[in-house]
């Protein structure tokens, strides 16, 4: 009589065990990733938002000539440059960057149903005026009160358009650590105070960390939301590789590094699950979770390298996009130091504060 292997194991496929698809392999060539539930086509009008480095998946869109659906475009007097100085582009609309899934979900409250925070306008430099929920997007802010207003009735306009003509919605989850507005709830992308704008006050700001349930939560709210004004929108998630630059939490920060890119992992294989429009794309595998991620990181272990970037991109076209399976080039040596000013670098509120805080603690006037 013969014996039959009865285990279900043995009809796994070869990315479901590890010696097969990661083993012996550089990180270079591992594509964390089995069947795309959906793919992205030429005809596509595809919207992004979130942290910094989601900035990257909207450039590659952009150069393999896909629809990036862009409703929040420069003025025509504008150089190219001075439109990526002023946000323009480097989204779909001009809200900055996006950290955390409050933020996204106050921000289609915003634009859809009547939701106005109650948070005044900031004070810059000279007197300028500063959009406390997109603070980077104008650099030295702006000239009045009532021209900021404006500017920010524009973008919420071009926000509604963006959600109600988009196919596929792309979205970057970076941080669980945030600050609230004691009155009202509303998320800021930055703490006051930090040296992009506004005056910190204990007691009309509150430090809050969100956990899975509340990720997922608001996730759920966002997505149901967008439903109903776009009911054919399909969506993409995936969790940012960058740390913290700091914690407000009495930790350590690569200890808060791990909680919340963990809260936020979880929270998207959560409505990966519950959602059938919803996929998870593993940017934050790739560039952190090979066994070899050193080379992915500058010196600092916090700047994401070329070569991460190019394997990341690889395997967002092998899989979305009809492209070869991705395989980055090995990377060469770490840079020393980065450039002084990086045109391609992505724009990040983290390197302002960096800065404005540097000038503060050496004396001088950020």
């Amino acid at each position: 009589m013969t014996a039959h292997q009865s285990t279900p194991y043995l009809k796994l496929p070869d990315t479901a065990w590890w010696k097969r698809s990661v083993s012996g392999r550089a990180a270079s060539a591992i594509n964390p990733h089995t069947a795309a539930g959906f793919t992205i086509a030429s005809t596509d009008k595809v919207a992004s938002a979130g942290s910094c480095f989601a900035q990257r998946i909207s450039e590659a869109l952009k150069e393999a000539g896909y629809g990036y659906l862009v409703t929040e475009p420069a003025p025509a007097f504008m150089t190219d440059e001075q439109a990526r100085d002023c946000s323009y582009g480097v989204y779909s609309a001009r809200y900055g960057n996006i950290y955390s899934s409050l933020q996204l979900l106050q921000l289609i409250q915003r634009a859809f149903d009547g939701f106005e925070p109650s948070e005044p306008l900031w004070r810059g430099k000279g007197g300028s005026y500063i959009d406390p929920f997109r603070p980077s997007v104008q650099p030295g802010g702006y000239f009045s009160e009532a021209e900021c207003l404006w500017d920010r009735s524009t973008h919420l306009a071009a926000v509604r358009q963006m959600f109600q003509d988009l196919d596929i919605f792309i979205f970057t989850l970076g941080l669980t650590e945030t600050w609230l507005c004691t009155a009202d709830g509303a998320a800021l992308p930055i703490c006051p105070g930090a040296g992009v704008g506004g005056e910190f006050d204990p007691a009309r700001y509150q430090f809050h960390n969100f956990g899975v349930t509340e990720v997922v939560q608001h996730m759920s709210q966002f997505l149901e939301r967008l439903h109903a004004i776009n009911s054919h929108a399909k969506v993409i998630l995936t969790v940012s590789p960058v740390p913290l630059i700091a914690t407000f939490e009495n930790r350590h920060v690569l200890q808060a590094t791990v909680y919340s890119k963990s809260v936020l992992r979880v929270a998207c294989e959560e409505l990966r699950r519950c959602f059938s429009n919803v996929e998870y794309f593993a940017s934050y595998e790739i560039v952190t979770a090979s066994g070899d991620s050193k080379p992915y990181f500058e010196e600092d272990r916090r700047g994401v390298t070329k070569a991460a970037v190019e394997h990341v991109i690889g395997c967002f076209k092998s899989q979305y996009m009809g492209g070869e399976p991705a395989a980055a080039p090995a990377p060469g040596p770490a840079a020393s130091a980065p450039p002084a000013h990086d045109p391609t670098a992505p724009i990040c509120d983290e390197d302002l504060i960096l800065k404005a805080l540097s000038a503060q603690m050496s004396g001088e006037t950020a």
